[in-house]
């Protein structure tokens, strides 16, 4: 008989970004596999795989305790009725709940992706939810068979200094979901006559919009007709720090700051522009830094936990200080100015990209994780 691996995330988009691949090889492996995740429409992209989903619909960011015990609840029915072998949690609600259930039912397997703390880890913070968040956690992981992967060894280190990691863990470092290199290939910049700069990532203030925006308008005089800010992903209304509708209508003009939204096939807007930011307060290891690597675009991106992985500081990119939009702007000049130095970075991003962020290195140790089990 298969045995049966659950993945547990937020909802589809994100297991389909994050763990399709890992997913498709582990049924190559022999296994079974499930998904359970919020339906946003996109599950069918998942059930043609091969791969069984169930609906599971919950709030990222709710605190409301009686929405929570119903929360809690749907996690202990699937896996109650399911009886997998193996669950791998992805994000953290899912981690945290499904650690908490699997030891309930005594689920042989956990796997816990810590694919970055999130919120209320970022500005050391100090909160209930955060308290009740960390005591959760060190019940859910204090037990045999909990592997916990990090992608970065300072979340790593900071639940470790909370006492949540138990000698009875497995602790694994994958440097993020990787990226498919036959993919992601470097193509030719377009023309340099205007500087197109990518910001590849969900509108949310911790990822550094605000800073982006002071960055634009200090630039905005010397640089209306030079470059052009191409923000690429979508709004995200059950985050906490997600930004309104309004505010970036506001922002983008169309032509200096131009919002474009959430993008499927991201591959042809990394081949249209030049370089690529996030200035982002704290990241797990950020999948849209991985992609501009292996597309071969040069990186401006701040010196915070899960950024400063992906950019060797003046080799394929720059990093600057977190909440800084002096030294951003300052960043972007300096790039833009220099044509040779964004096609030099480019170059080192791809090969920084080949021996680290390879997706088969994520697949292999992935499967490894599995047969422990």
């Amino acid at each position: 008989m298969k045995k049966k691996i659950l993945f547990v995330a937020n909802v589809d988009w994100f297991f389909i970004s994050h763990r399709l691949v890992i997913a498709e090889e582990a049924i190559v492996a022999g296994y079974e596999v499930f998904v359970a995740a919020e339906d946003t429409g996109r599950s069918n992209e998942i059930v043609n795989r091969g791969i069984g989903f169930i609906d599971l619909s919950f709030s990222r960011s709710g605190t409301n305790v009686f929405i929570e015990l119903r929360t809690l609840s749907k996690f202990f029915r699937i896996y109650r009725d399911l009886k997998p072998d193996i669950v791998h949690h992805v994000t953290l609600k899912p981690v945290i709940y499904g650690s908490l259930i699997a030891r309930v039912l005594k689920v042989r397997g956990v796997v816990n992706a810590v694919s970055g703390l999130g919120f209320n880890f970022t500005e050391n913070r100090v909160s209930i939810t955060k308290k009740i968040m960390l005591k959760l956690m060190k019940i859910g992981f204090n037990r045999i068979g909990v592997s916990v992967i990090f992608q970065n060894r300072d979340d790593f280190q900071e639940l470790a200094n909370f006492s949540v990691i138990s000698e009875l863990n497995k602790v694994w470092l994958i440097k993020g979901s990787g990226v498919d290199l036959t993919n992601y290939f470097p193509t030719e910049f377009p023309d340099f006559s205007r500087v197109k700069i990518l910001f590849p990532s969900r509108m949310l203030w911790d990822k550094g919009i605000i800073e982006l925006l002071d960055a634009s308008l200090i630039l905005k005089s010397e640089y209306f007709n030079k470059i052009e800010i191409v923000l690429a992903g979508m709004l995200d209304d059950d985050n906490k720090a997600g930004i309104t509708r309004e505010f970036i209508n506001s922002w983008s003009d169309g032509y200096y700051v131009n919002w474009i939204g959430y993008c499927k096939n991201m591959q042809d807007i990394y081949s249209d522009s030049h370089i690529v930011i996030l200035p982002s307060y704290r990241e797990g290891m950020p999948k849209a830094l991985i992609e501009a690597c292996a597309m071969g675009r040069a990186i401006i991106t701040t010196d915070a936990i899960g950024c400063r992985e992906c950019v060797d500081h003046g080799i394929n990119g720059l990093r600057v200080p977190v909440k800084d939009a002096k030294a951003l702007s300052l960043a972007i000049k300096e790039l833009v100015d220099n044509k040779d130095e964004v096609v030099r970075m480019g170059k080192a991003s791809r090969l920084k990209a080949i021996s680290e962020f390879d997706i088969r290195f994520v697949i292999d140790a992935h499967l490894k994780i599995y047969r422990q089990y």
